[in-house]
């Protein structure tokens, strides 16, 4: 039975502890904000006018009407027309270009008669995001033109010859423009709990040990649920700020939409935080040193969320192996709900098993902490 008085005294107690100690409060509020502009801005994965160079070799109508279709994307921006592959190698090392349009003299004959024309596209491989981004882009666009060629021959035949035509509408559900931004701004929420949980659970109760503290709070009759919930509270509160800061300034700085109910945010992001809070304390407990424990929890915390979640890489794309290993961490599981209440809109009833799995997870490590301190107090 947990005594509300007890348990208040030590909420109290944490709470003076973080307020004396400002530096690490002023941290904790500006961390949102800091990952935010680092991980949103930094870590944008859309493509937006990369430098382009021609070799037009052809100098046609027909050419010009393709370099046209690059250059009024919002993907490429031809920037240099160049004459030899030499100064499109001497470019691309230089870094003035990432993608070189290569057409060849005989590209308008081979359309007016009606052949297949090819044109070469050189990207450079040593980014490999462009340059996966770069062609894809480049084969729609090569299929809109080659779709402009065959109407106007259409046209220009008149009756002599019936062209089938297929015309493709492509749209992208829940986030028609694929902006990058949409997906990373609820992963980054997932970060800053995270490193809230790194960074202060993970010194708490060491810091009880290292300052003698731990003895006196021995000596009364509080009980270990009573003082692992104590800790917790003060830190909880704190990670909900967080939360709240993050997801303000995802939509007033971004415009990521919040197509769920906002307290299906807040209840997911709360079983999240109870579970990655109590394992701060499961470390703070068991090494009794602040530093080890901090280094710890990031190494333990903040690296699996970053690469193992899904948040940066896709999870479907990993090794057999590593996908399995991937579902013990619970970020992986609170980072894809939190995308399909922005993005898609879903209740809970839709999310059971990604939820059950982080009420497991959450419930697992009050257990494990209150166990830990039982035999680092016996």
């Amino acid at each position: 039975m947990i005594n509300l008085q007890r348990l208040k005294a030590v909420v109290v107690k944490e709470f003076i502890h973080i307020l004396r100690d400002w530096r690490s409060l002023a941290l904790a509020v500006a961390i949102p904000v800091l990952l935010l502009a680092l991980f949103a801005y930094a870590l944008n994965m859309d493509l937006k006018q990369v430098p382009t160079a021609v070799i037009d070799r052809s100098m046609s109508p027909q050419s010009r009407d393709l370099i046209s279709q690059f250059d009024g994307s919002s993907y490429f921006s031809i920037e240099h027309s160049l004459q030899t592959l030499d100064e499109v190698q001497s470019a691309m090392r230089q870094r003035r270009i990432l993608v070189a349009l290569l057409i060849e003299r005989d590209f308008a004959r081979h359309i007016e008669q009606g052949k297949t024309a090819q044109v070469q596209l050189i990207v450079d491989g040593s980014d490999a995001n462009i340059g996966r981004l770069a062609l894809g882009y480049a084969q729609a666009l090569g299929w809109l033109y080659s779709q402009q060629v065959l109407v106007e021959r259409s046209r220009h035949l008149g009756s002599e010859i019936q062209v089938g035509q297929v015309e493709g509408h492509m749209r992208a559900w829940y986030n028609q423009g694929l902006v990058s931004t949409y997906n990373i701004v609820p992963g980054i929420i997932a970060i800053v709990m995270v490193v809230i949980a790194s960074m202060l659970a993970s010194v708490t109760v060491a810091r009880e040990w290292e300052t003698g503290t731990m003895e006196q709070l021995i000596s009364t009759p509080i009980r270990r649920l009573e003082l692992t919930l104590g800790k917790a509270i003060p830190l909880y509160f704190i990670g909900i700020v967080d939360v709240l800061i993050a997801a303000g300034l995802g939509q007033w700085l971004f415009d990521v939409p919040l197509r769920g109910e906002p307290a299906l945010v807040l209840l997911v992001a709360s079983v999240f935080l109870v579970g990655v809070l109590f394992y701060g304390l499961v470390l703070s407990i068991v090494l009794k040193k602040q530093v080890v424990a901090n280094q710890i929890a990031l190494i333990t915390g903040f690296l699996p969320t970053l690469v193992l979640s899904g948040f940066v890489f896709t999870i479907a794309n990993m090794p057999l192996p590593i996908r399995i290993l991937s579902h013990i961490f619970p970020a992986r599981y609170f980072i894809a709900m939190l995308r399909s209440i922005y993005l898609k809109g879903v209740g809970l009833e839709m999310m059971v098993s990604n939820f059950v799995l982080l009420t497991l997870y959450a419930a697992v490590m009050v257990v494990i902490a209150n166990r830990a301190l039982k035999l680092r107090l016996n």
